[in-house]
């Protein structure tokens, strides 16, 4: 049964995702929410391949960047990131399902550090994102 703030969360990365529309065009899918938390899938397709046949870095990144911004904009303030970084130890390839699993590491009133990793289905390490967010006082319209 989920508390409160996992309801909660579970609007705002709805609402979130209606209008994400490059969340949409990557086939992010949610597989769970909580407070501060998040893990989503998607499917590398052809499009995404960079010219050696592997998945872009952007792509990556981008997908580590979702479930980034769903985890730390859970509790329904507007939070912004501060700094990213990311590391690619294996290459994506068409046909790999990866699944990104955003946990926050630290928290203070205004900023939060999070870790993002990113692996294939066979529990492969493909990537991993670190982010540091700011909060602001404004709320997401859920």
């Amino acid at each position: 049964m989920m508390n409160e703030k996992d309801i909660l969360a579970n609007k705002v990365v709805s609402k979130m995702l209606e209008t994400d529309y490059f969340s949409q065009w990557m086939g992010i899918e949610i597989l769970e929410i909580r407070e501060a938390y998040s893990r989503i899938q998607m499917t590398v397709r052809k499009e995404m391949m960079n010219g050696f046949g592997i998945a872009h870095g952007g792509i990556s990144f981008a997908f580590a960047d979702s479930a980034f911004a769903f985890a730390c904009n859970s509790d329904g303030k507007i939070t912004l990131a501060l700094d990213v970084s990311i590391s690619f130890p294996k290459p994506a390839k068409e046909g790999d399902v990866l699944i990104a699993e955003a946990k926050e590491l630290n928290k203070t009133r205004r900023t939060g550090l999070y870790l993002i990793e990113i692996t294939n289905q066979q529990k492969e390490l493909i990537a991993v994102f670190k982010g540091t967010c700011y909060k602001t006082e404004k709320n997401l319209p859920v």
